[in-house]
């Protein structure tokens, strides 16, 4: 049986022209309903959380500012002569690119603003990808039911790059045809389809005639498409999953303690919005970035020196200073079958990268597969909580920010007044040596901060004041917790490590015996947080410190 609508029932009718246009859309597209229940969703807040949200703001401002710099751009290597304002490029031969990119320097009214803000909003963009995984990372927000969302973000960070490195190829000056000659030499260093790969890539013989019209399609079109779709599925899963909190009284994995999307969470994100604008707006203005009438237009025998990709791409050219040619009489070029095997380019360029990315699509799976907690995790780790993982985070940090800083070894030597080889050296052993290191002292730092909690956590706070007992013993005077900070030390799980469980069987395979022993090298060293009984217990005998404190107090008033 259907149901029925009576005609002649009474229906809202809005007074105003703006309510009656509003309410005719509402009722065939029904989106009343659907801001109604999103304006519900709740969301924590904390500062780490902007990190996000400086990523999205950060695109839509790309998006912005590159609409407007496609207005003007010739995505052409055409060869032409500059006839623009820049008096030192006058008849300078070069492409219609280039030519395009200083007309919009100079001679487009706020040409050179835009081209900055949106080179500014491009590094903005990666790096607040970068941080926002690291604090999903040292938290553990890419647990269950997460870890599809982590590797979205993966996604994301890698199509920003390449979203990046495509823009800063555009304006075909020397900088960027440098950099497209590095990658030009990578491609060809892949055994047997290199040369065609490169070949087919840029039309013909490096540089050809065809690459920047072909990076130009990628830059508006596929690129920054597959970016909006990936956001849209990040946040769609966040409002899925719900959103991560930190740790607190009254907060669990069943519920969410923050605000309601709208309208205040809108209005702080909107003001928030504003405000990254106005930040790359002012380095937009103040702070010169890619002066590409510096560098002239791309001619393949020049290379300029001191010069450095963006930061994104820097440890990839980082990895490629760091190989050797020759290690001994042992050398990294072979021909085979008539094929140049060229691994001192081939191994620098993607293996490192191999191992960053592989890791990181991962690791949700690695971690859950050695601790075996297959429950829902919506409450965060603080880093220190979990000493392994963070470890293991700031080893891989290490590690990246080593070949980073190996794209300017030139510069350091040069800065500093030391030998280029020595720095060479020095680097190359930071790269393996490095990690390790920062993997045991981030470790044991962890560790010793676990263990301070724990002591105050049991004696609470130490207050400097010092107290003579009658008897004449000297101690000082601990304060103790309020039960909200107690709580953030003490309601954490410290896991022990899990022995090998023989399957249906009855029998310890191999696999589950590496599982036994890398989750003992993960929990092994663990600082087990205060249960109720010792706090009791501990506070039970220092009750004579807040006895004693009370009585200072009174003698204070008394006075």
């Amino acid at each position: 049986m259907s149901a029925t609508t009576t005609p002649n029932a009474p229906t809202f009718v809005a007074k105003t022209k703006g309510g009656r246009i509003t309410d005719f859309v509402d009722e065939r597209v029904g989106g009343s309903g659907i801001l109604r229940e999103f304006g519900r969703k709740v969301f924590p807040d904390h500062w780490s959380f902007m990190f996000g949200e400086v990523a999205l703001y950060s695109f839509v401002i790309l998006l912005m500012s590159g609409t407007f710099l496609t207005f003007f751009f010739d995505p052409s290597m055409v060869e032409t002569h500059y006839a623009g304002s820049y008096t030192p490029l006058k008849n300078v031969e070069m492409s219609a690119a280039f030519n395009s990119s200083l007309n919009i320097s100079f001679d487009v009214r706020g040409g050179l603003f835009m081209r900055q803000v949106h080179h500014w909003a491009a590094l903005l963009f990666v790096a607040s990808i970068g941080v926002h995984m690291l604090r999903v990372f040292f938290t553990g927000a890419f647990r269950k039911p997460r870890e599809m969302n982590w590797v979205v973000g993966g996604v994301l960070l890698i199509l920003a790059m390449a979203e990046g490195f495509t823009g800063y190829s555009l304006p075909d000056d020397l900088l960027s045809g440098n950099g497209l000659r590095i990658i030009d030499g990578v491609i060809k260093a892949i055994p047997v389809i290199g040369t065609y790969i490169s070949f087919f890539l840029f039309g013909g013989e490096f540089p050809g005639t065809a690459i920047i019209g072909r990076l130009y399609m990628l830059h508006i079109l596929l690129v920054p498409a597959l970016i909006l779709l990936m956001i849209v599925l990040h946040l769609f899963m966040v409002v899925v999953h719900k959103h991560t909190q930190y740790p607190g009284p009254g907060r669990n994995d069943g519920n969410v303690v923050g605000y309601p999307l709208g309208p205040v969470y809108a209005a702080k994100a909107g003001g928030f919005f504003f405000i990254v604008f106005g930040v790359i707006a002012l380095m937009a203005g103040f702070f010169t970035i890619n002066p590409i009438w510096n560098y002239g237009p791309y001619d393949p025998s020049p290379v300029s020196a001191g010069t450095q990709p963006d930061w994104y791409i820097g440890f990839v050219d980082g990895a490629l200073r760091l190989m050797p040619g020759v290690i001994g009489n042992f050398h990294f070029e072979y021909v085979i079958f008539g094929h140049v095997l060229t691994l001192n380019v081939l191994l620098p360029a993607l293996v490192p990268a191999g191992i960053i990315f592989t890791v990181l699509f991962t690791y949700p799976w690695i971690e859950r597969w050695i601790t075996k907690d297959n429950r829902e995790h919506h409450v965060l780790d603080r880093p220190r909580n979990a000493p392994t993982r963070t470890a293991i985070g700031v080893a891989g940090f290490t590690w990246y920010c080593v070949m980073w800083a190996a794209a300017s070894s030139d510069l350091i030597a040069t800065t500093f007044h030391v030998s280029l080889n020595d720095v060479t050296y020095w680097l190359r052993t930071l790269f393996f040596v490095g990690p390790v290191i920062a993997f045991a002292v981030t470790k044991r730092v962890a560790l010793a901060l676990q263990r301070k909690d724990r002591e105050i956590a049991l004696h609470g706070r130490e207050t400097g004041r010092i107290v003579r007992l009658p008897h004449g013993e000297f101690i000082e005077v601990h304060a103790p917790l309020d039960e909200y900070k107690r709580y953030k030390l003490v309601g954490f799980e410290s896991p022990s490590p899990l022995p090998a469980v023989p399957n249906a069987n009855g029998v310890v395979d191999s696999k589950e015996k590496r599982r036994a022993k890398l989750s003992q090298w993960f929990f092994e060293d663990r600082v087990a947080p205060a249960t109720p009984a010792e706090l009791e217990a501990a506070h039970g005998h220092h009750g004579g410190h807040e006895a004693i404190e009370a009585t200072e107090s009174q003698k204070t008033l008394s006075h």
